[in-house]
């Protein structure tokens, strides 16, 4: 949770390195929230929830982008490779490789290897 929260606090930060960590437990708990929120909001058919629901989706969207484009910067990669996602079949792919990619060893063109820095200290 401490890394989800993290992500969070970092919502607008497009600079710097992301660990696949970091990236993937945001993913995780967005996904578990947008899932509870759904399945709560089908079952009771509640347009309020339907709504709520819009609202969480558009509050995690710039947490989301930050994220991902500190990921890339943490493979090497441009914050841009992130808009290759619109290709159909080849976008999503390509991109799933380089979130599950390893970090670039020591420090890159965006900053220190978070690996090597600690991330609560």
């Amino acid at each position: 949770m401490s890394w989800f929260l993290a992500a969070l606090k970092k919502y607008a930060v497009f600079s710097g390195r992301a660990r696949r960590k970091e990236y993937w437990l945001f993913i995780l708990f967005m996904y578990i929230i947008y899932a509870v929120l759904g399945g709560i909001a089908a079952a009771t058919k509640a347009s309020a929830l339907f709504a709520l629901l819009g609202i969480v989706y558009l509050a995690f969207l710039l947490p989301a982008w930050g994220v991902a484009v500190r990921r890339l910067h943490d493979t090497g990669r441009s914050g841009w490779w992130l808009l290759f996602g619109i290709v159909p079949l080849a976008g999503p792919i390509t991109l799933l490789v380089f979130f599950c990619s390893d970090s670039q060893a020591g420090a890159n063109q965006y900053g220190p290897n978070p690996k090597e820095t600690p991330a609560f200290a």
